[in-house]
């Protein structure tokens, strides 16, 4: 084996070395090829050089197909080369394990040639040992056997002394025997009269037993019958829960089958609330615009804010709170509309305008009927305002209602001045002319001072900014029939319409705070 391998290991390097010389081989024409290409190339360019293109890239496609077959035998060369020194590794490692081997095996045969000359000086000591132990043995069985005769004799006599003694033990036997008969005659005698006065005793038991034995089975029977009278109330009883139990479930059924149509019946009742919710509402999102305005159409989304009617006390509450909340959702455009207004408190007016110049979202007015007095100047003053083509638009003087002494009044006069100055004067401005030309084009259009415009034409005089032909409310997605939270905070600003005792119709106005006038268009003195 260890010969066998030594031979392998040659042969595996002479191999290696036939593989490294036969990709040796074709290496080196291939390098001749390519300088005798190039020369030969290089004596051919000056006479025919269109004609050598192709040839030359054929001879450049040769040369990379040399170098590339050349750069493929020197790798599988080197692979070679490092599997050659992998494999001299392992021979040498094999050739020093067998070394190893070879000391372990010559060491293990030393010790046993060792052992074996030690062995055979032993021998003859072992064998007169032996001889030793083989001659104690055979005294030791002459003596055993001397031992067992004298054993044997004594157990010789040792028998005869207990024949003897047993002869003896037979007589003593039969003295006893004779005097066993005469006693058992006699117990025998004894028995009998004893036998006579037991078949007197068992005649008394037996007829006592017959008598308890017939009591017996009278109580058996007694006991029988209570039981098959417990077993029949048991049973029912038995049957009388299993009815109350037939009962009790079919109670349950019903019971289900009660709160199952009633489940059913609230899921009915829930399913035709949710249509009636589903269909007070368009289910559709408004339209959020940052230009709300085109082609004289105005998109309004649902963060409009309605002014109706006249604005007093409370007004202003409403809408500058809502100018605000809309203001921290979002900067989207605002739409405070106006269907019909006869304008109303300065200080609630003054309140709306200042809100709408300190949004950031941009707020715009839209008037679709009318706006008289402070909801006009509310409109005018908006940056942007929009107006249908027909609706009217009316600026006048402001007017009051005051009492008081003279001085009183001068005091009073002198603050509606103020409050004229305050509102009159930006709305003259804004139409490029003085408050008294203003005051004059109130009275020349009207001799009550009440100056009313169309929304086309107030949109020239500047009180409007566009005339809108078309407004879209995105913002009405729930049914207008429906009442709705907005319109219940709205109804506190309704004001009860009475009669008076000319059969005029009125309404009462609220009572003004301190330094406050009301700025509101009331020819028919509707508002009292």
């Amino acid at each position: 084996m260890k010969n066998s391998r030594w031979l392998v290991i040659p042969l595996i390097i002479v191999a290696f070395s036939a593989l490294q010389l036969r990709a040796q081989a074709p290496a080196g024409p291939a390098k001749t090829q390519a300088p005798a290409a190039d020369a030969a190339q290089a004596a051919k360019a000056p006479a025919t050089a269109p004609a050598q293109s192709a040839e030359q890239a054929e001879l450049s496609k040769l040369t990379t197909k040399n170098q590339l077959a050349d750069q493929e035998l020197k790798s599988r060369l080197q692979e070679f080369n490092n599997e050659k020194e992998l494999l001299r590794a392992k021979y040498e490692l094999e050739m020093q394990q067998q070394k190893y081997k070879m000391a372990a095996l010559e060491a293990e045969l030393g010790r046993l040639t060792t052992e074996n000359k030690l062995s055979t000086e032993k021998k003859p000591e072992d064998i007169k040992l032996l001889q030793a132990q083989l001659e104690k043995i055979s005294l030791e069985n002459r003596l055993s056997d001397e031992k067992r005769k004298a054993e044997l004799s004594a157990m010789e006599t040792e028998y005869q002394k207990l024949a003897s003694e047993n002869k003896k033990l037979s007589e003593l036997s039969r003295k006893q025997l004779a005097a066993q008969n005469d006693e058992l005659q006699k117990l025998g005698l004894e028995n009998k009269l004893s036998d006579e006065t037991n078949k007197k005793t068992i005649a008394q038991l037996t007829q006592r037993l017959a008598l308890l034995k017939a009591d017996n089975d009278l109580k058996n029977e007694q006991l029988r019958e209570q039981i098959l009278a417990d077993t029949r109330e048991k049973s029912a009883i038995e049957i009388e829960m299993k009815r109350m139990d037939l009962a009790e479930r079919k109670l349950k059924m019903e019971k289900l089958a009660m709160d199952s149509r009633m489940d059913k019946l609230r899921s009915d009742l829930e399913l035709r609330g949710k249509k009636d919710e589903w269909k007070k509402e368009s289910n559709t999102e408004p339209t959020y615009l940052e230009k709300p305005f085109s082609n004289k159409k105005l998109v309004i989304s649902d963060r409009r804010i309605t002014l109706n009617g006249a604005i007093y006390t409370g007004v202003a509450d409403y809408v500058t709170e809502r100018i605000h909340y809309y203001n921290n959702i979002s900067t989207q455009p605002i739409f405070i509309v106006i269907d019909r207004s006869p304008g109303g408190s300065v200080m609630e007016g003054y309140r709306i305008l200042k809100a709408m110049q300190a949004s950031k979202a941009p707020v715009h007015v839209v008037v679709k009927s009318y706006a008289a007095s402070m909801a006009a100047a509310i409109t005018t003053l908006a940056d942007k305002s929009y107006v249908y083509p027909n609706a009217i638009v009316l600026h006048h003087q402001m007017s009051t209602m005051n009492w008081g002494n003279m001085t009183q009044l001068k005091e009073q006069l002198e603050l509606a001045k103020e409050w004229e100055k305050r509102l009159a004067v930006p709305v003259a401005q804004k139409m490029g002319v003085t408050l008294e030309d203003m005051r004059k084009k109130m009275y020349e259009k009207n001799s009550d001072g009440d100056w009313e415009e169309f929304g086309d034409k107030a949109v020239e005089y500047k009180w409007a900014t566009y005339v809108v032909d078309e407004i879209e409310e995105t913002g009405f997605v729930k049914n207008p029939d429906a009442q709705r939270e907005t319109e219940r905070s709205r109804a506190r600003f309704e004001l009860e319409e009475k009669v008076d005792g000319n059969g005029k119709r009125f309404v009462s106005l609220p009572r003004l705070e301190p330094f406050d006038f009301y700025y509101i268009y009331n020819p028919d003195q509707y508002y009292r």
